[in-house]
């Protein structure tokens, strides 16, 4: 599944982490979910290359392309919450790990041709992409099923996982004119109605907000409890909204890094058109 990316160590600062790179064109930077990078992170980051992207994907804890399991993905999750690099419940400042990823964003630009780069992360690393903003490459923040910090109490729930530096930071760049887009299941109480409720209040207008019915998810995933809008319960057939969020993300980069927009540049023949009015709030 792996066998068209070219893989490399990325260091910086002491830290190494192998990273998985295919394609051409402006780069994402594809920041998997618990477990790991799993075969469905895969598929989703396939369909950025075929769209016409460089994907950089990191792998931050588990393994490249191991199927979830349950024990799989409790040892994941228990590896996240112990690692120095991920601090899971931290409301006001963000995870150590983003000091790597925005030197990964940097090389990343720097790779090709000194251009804008997108970053998406998924769950645990869904906010991540908020505390990438302090990097001005990057252009196109996306954050699916936003999860950290884990929702203990009500104050976790709304909060960023980004410090005041950062979202002081993201919020003059959205002034400025820069976007962000979120993702989520209406009924996920990892990724609650409260986060997109505080991007709301925060950057206003700049923020996009995904959120689709749980009825949506694919009845079939590991997880009963709808969560991964773009991987694991995401219905990989024409009309299903999440198929549809996938093109509206696609679309996303492309306005963002090409200066294009989802109608003028047509979407993998795997990827059917947006049906905006089905999956917007």
């Amino acid at each position: 599944m792996l066998a068209d990316y070219r893989r490399s160590d990325f260091s910086h600062e002491g830290t190494t982490k192998p990273v998985y790179v295919r394609g051409d064109g402006p780069a994402v930077i594809v920041m998997h979910e618990i477990p790991g990078v799993t075969p469905k992170v895969v598929r989703f980051a396939d369909w950025i290359v075929e769209a016409g992207f460089r994907v950089y994907m990191p792998l931050l804890v588990g393994e490249a392309g191991r199927e979830p399991t349950l024990a799989y993905g409790l040892a994941s999750i228990a590896r996240v919450c112990v690692s120095r690099e991920f601090a899971v419940l931290a409301s006001n400042r963000s995870s150590p790990i983003t000091v790597w990823l925005r030197a990964l964003a940097r090389h990343a630009s720097a790779e090709t041709g000194g251009g804008p780069v997108g970053a998406l992360g998924m769950c645990f690393s869904g906010n991540f992409a908020l505390a990438m903003m302090m990097e001005p490459c990057l252009k196109a923040p996306v954050l699916s099923q936003p999860s950290m910090p884990f929702c203990v109490s009500r104050a976790h729930g709304k909060a960023l996982h980004v410090s005041p530096e950062e979202l002081t930071c993201l919020k003059q760049r959205c002034l400025d004119g820069e976007k962000v887009l979120a993702l989520r299941f209406k009924g996920d109480p990892m990724s609650p109605a409260s986060k997109f409720e505080t991007l709301r209040r925060e950057i206003g207008s700049a923020f996009e907000g995904i959120e689709l019915e749980d009825s949506c998810a694919n009845p079939d995933a590991l997880q009963k409890q709808a969560h991964s809008v773009l991987t694991e319960h995401l219905i990989d057939r024409d009309g299903e909204p999440t198929r549809e969020a996938v093109t509206r993300v696609i679309g996303f980069f492309r306005e963002r890094l090409r200066g294009g927009t989802a109608a003028t540049n047509a979407a993998p023949a795997a990827i059917p058109a947006l049906a905006a009015s089905r999956i917007l709030p």
